[in-house]
């Protein structure tokens, strides 16, 4: 019988999808902080975007760039919030986030060349690694620092077969902000390596104790920074999976044109409703916003409040990394939590080496299911 690829067989499952899983198939009542999805509807007046585009019949394919004006808004978001700059046609819309790295690894990642992230990191960027033939190389950062990039750690990874750094801010699964000098060195020495830096910044709206400024905005190498962004989590669209990559024209040029293979072209309504969520109203988004920076401070509190409990402060997206000072392995932990209290949470070890132990809380849920969730929490950690 035929088998599949080798390259497929060494992809491995996400630690998280096995607790989501896990869960699906219980029965009784579960607090479910293990998945990065906001809890909230998507604003109506993206809705009604999508709505009317479907009834004036647009419903046909796009270019495999996407939509002029999908691609004009992206990029005057781009300047307008973050202070990174690109032409629309120096933009490529995607399905998601997600195929904007997949897109990515694709295209700069050579057989047998590295992509290199400093870790805790999340878990797919291994898996495309993997699939575009390329090695994945994870630099763990200090727990001591709370797992603040370390410039120079990276830079020290960093060799002649580095063909791309993914640097991810606000990161997953810690919530931390990295500082924009220490970015600043990874790019310059990416630049030396003759290497890309990506810069995946799905959560940068959310940022929560300073400026939401993109990496390519304070770099001297803007041009060997490529920018993933996302409706996913900001604008709480995580199904109409719309994204985008931005960056070199001659690289984006490359990945429009793989496009026909892959999804040929975002959804077109997606893209209406993208346009809708980036230039319209913005009211329904910072109150989002806002719910998740007192969320945020709920997490905080409760963490401190329980003893043997830690985890850096979150300053942006919606994860607590905890440490719950319990010496086995994190999946054994968040099974005993889920089965015996009821409380979903994704374990430390699947985000690589330097998360071995610790448990990624999603804030994601209401203040009322949150504070239950720790109330659980506390219970299972001191029966464990």
């Amino acid at each position: 019988m035929p088998t599949p690829t080798d390259r497929v067989r060494r992809a491995e499952r996400s630690s998280i999808r096995i607790m989501f899983d896990l869960a699906e198939r219980h029965d009784g009542d579960l607090v479910r902080l293990e998945v990065g999805e906001p809890d909230f509807d998507t604003p109506a007046h993206v809705i009604d975007a999508a709505a009317r585009a479907a009834r004036d019949g647009e419903t046909h394919y796009t270019s495999n760039a996407g939509l002029p004006a999908c691609r004009r808004a992206i990029s005057d978001m781009l300047a307008t919030e973050h202070g990174v700059h690109h032409d629309p046609d120096e933009i490529v819309v995607t399905t998601g986030g997600m195929e904007a790295l997949h897109l990515t690894a694709l295209a700069t990642v050579s057989p047998g060349e590295e992509l290199v992230v400093p870790g805790p990191t999340w878990p797919n960027y291994a898996t495309q690694a993997t699939l575009a033939d390329g090695t994945f190389r994870e630099v763990p950062m200090p727990a001591e620092n709370g797992f603040d990039l370390e410039a120079d750690r990276v830079i020290e990874a960093m060799g002649e077969d580095t063909a791309a750094v993914i640097l991810t801010t606000p990161s997953n699964p810690t919530g931390r902000v990295f500082d924009p000098e220490e970015c600043r060195a990874v790019v310059e020495a990416a630049a030396d390596h003759d290497a890309y830096v990506v810069a995946d910044e799905v959560y940068l709206g959310l940022t929560y104790d300073g400026e939401p400024e993109g990496i390519a905005a304070y770099t001297g190498h803007p041009d060997h920074v490529l920018t993933v962004g996302s409706c996913s989590k900001t604008y709480a669209m995580t199904g109409w999976r719309i994204g985008w990559l931005a960056g070199d024209p001659i690289l984006i040029d490359e990945v429009a044109k793989i496009r026909e293979s892959t999804t040929a072209c975002t959804s077109s309504l997606a893209q209406h409703a993208a346009i809708a969520a980036l230039t319209g109203p913005q009211e329904p988004i910072e109150e989002m916003y806002e719910a998740f920076r007192r969320r945020r401070d709920l997490v905080v509190d409760r963490v401190a409040a329980i003893d043997g409990l830690s985890c850096p402060r979150p300053e942006g997206a919606f994860y607590a990394f905890l440490d719950p000072g319990i010496d086995d392995d994190s999946l054994s932990v968040a099974k005993h939590l889920l089965e015996e209290h009821g409380v979903v949470l994704a374990p430390g070890d699947g985000f690589g080496e330097a998360g071995r132990g610790r448990l990624r809380l999603s804030f994601a849920n209401s203040e009322e299911r949150l504070h239950e969730g720790f109330d659980r929490l506390e219970a299972g950690l001191a029966s464990y």
